[in-house]
């Protein structure tokens, strides 16, 4: 650790560092299982078997960009995207606009979130309640495709072919071959088998997961004496950015991130970067319980941010 660094000024914004700070990587759940085709399987046996419903077949063929008319079979050891609804917690502070902006890709998508549960987009979803999340269907358009026998083929209903419209923010312009359109399928329960495989995939995913994690999490702390190097060569912005990116990359134990607060901590300061910095010294704080605040190791603004978060609380 550096002993009353002396702050240097960088020809770099706040508002930049702002921007590098609140930029965090965010990753959804997926929400479709994996099916590895047995033999005798059929399109239809498999979406018997995990919707107890032939007719979704056609959502097998879509997810899976096949031709359901016969141009691409499905052979043993095929490998099979089943799609299934996702499910979120709501936290508090969430709108619609807000969920299916991170959920759905826009927020205009609002109205089809809050209908899928029974709620309506202006209404603010009940903080704790278990939403479910529609499935965006992938479909690439052929030339006979158009608007309406999608929403009839999909959505069963040929009247919400408005609504398709307004999702993909088409102004009712027609459907050309080689469109991209999504589809937000709801109504997709599974059967009791179904619940098993997604929950099987679930694990398999979790557990490849945990892998990458620990990779990342050694790649970063091999990475922390540069991080360090940063702050004592006074390099606050690439310090910034460095120690931003270690806390977007992966789930970091305690001590990793009792270390990357603290620089942060310093740099902030070095930044004027008040309300950032004042957070970065509460982090550091929780994650290393052994932390002090000692005027001969800290410099004056160091610990007045602290102290600002701790008269805070």
């Amino acid at each position: 650790m550096t002993t009353r660094t002396r702050i240097k000024h960088q020809p770099v914004s706040l508002i930049l560092i702002l921007g590098v700070a609140l930029t965090l990587s965010l990753v959804g759940d997926a929400h479709a299982f994996t099916h590895i085709v047995q033999p005798n399987d059929t399109l239809a046996s498999i979406a018997e078997r995990y919707y107890g419903r032939i007719q979704h077949e056609k959502v097998l063929v879509a997810a899976n960009g096949l031709d359901d008319e016969g141009g691409s079979p499905i052979v043993p050891g095929m490998r099979l995207e089943v799609p299934a609804l996702e499910h979120r917690r709501v936290k508090h502070g969430d709108t619609w606009p807000a969920l299916a902006a991170t959920l759905l890709g826009a927020e205009h998508r609002a109205d089809v979130l809050a209908q899928a549960n029974r709620s309506k987009p202006w209404l603010p979803p009940q903080e704790g309640a278990l939403i479910q999340v529609p499935y965006n269907l992938k479909l690439l358009t052929s030339s006979t495709d158009n608007i309406i026998n999608i929403a009839y083929k999909f959505l069963g209903n040929s009247t919400k072919a408005w609504q398709l419209d307004y999702y993909n923010k088409l102004n009712g312009r027609a459907l050309t071959r080689g469109d991209v359109l999504l589809v937000p399928l709801v109504d997709l329960p599974l059967t009791d088998a179904g619940k098993r495989a997604a929950e099987a995939s679930a694990q398999a995913l979790m557990s490849e997961s945990e892998g990458a994690v620990r990779d990342a999490q050694l790649k970063v702390d091999a990475e922390l004496p540069a991080l360090i190097a940063d702050i004592r060569g006074g390099r606050y912005v690439d310090a910034i950015t460095r120690g931003n990116r270690f806390l977007s990359v992966a789930e970091l134990s305690h001590p990793t991130l009792a270390v990357v607060h603290r620089q942060l901590l310093e740099a902030y300061v070095a930044m004027q970067a008040t309300g950032l910095a004042t957070a970065a010294c509460d982090a550091w704080r929780k994650y290393d319980p052994m932390a002090s605040l000692n005027p001969v190791m800290l410099s004056p603004k160091i610990i007045d941010a602290c102290k600002r978060g701790a008269d805070a609380r």
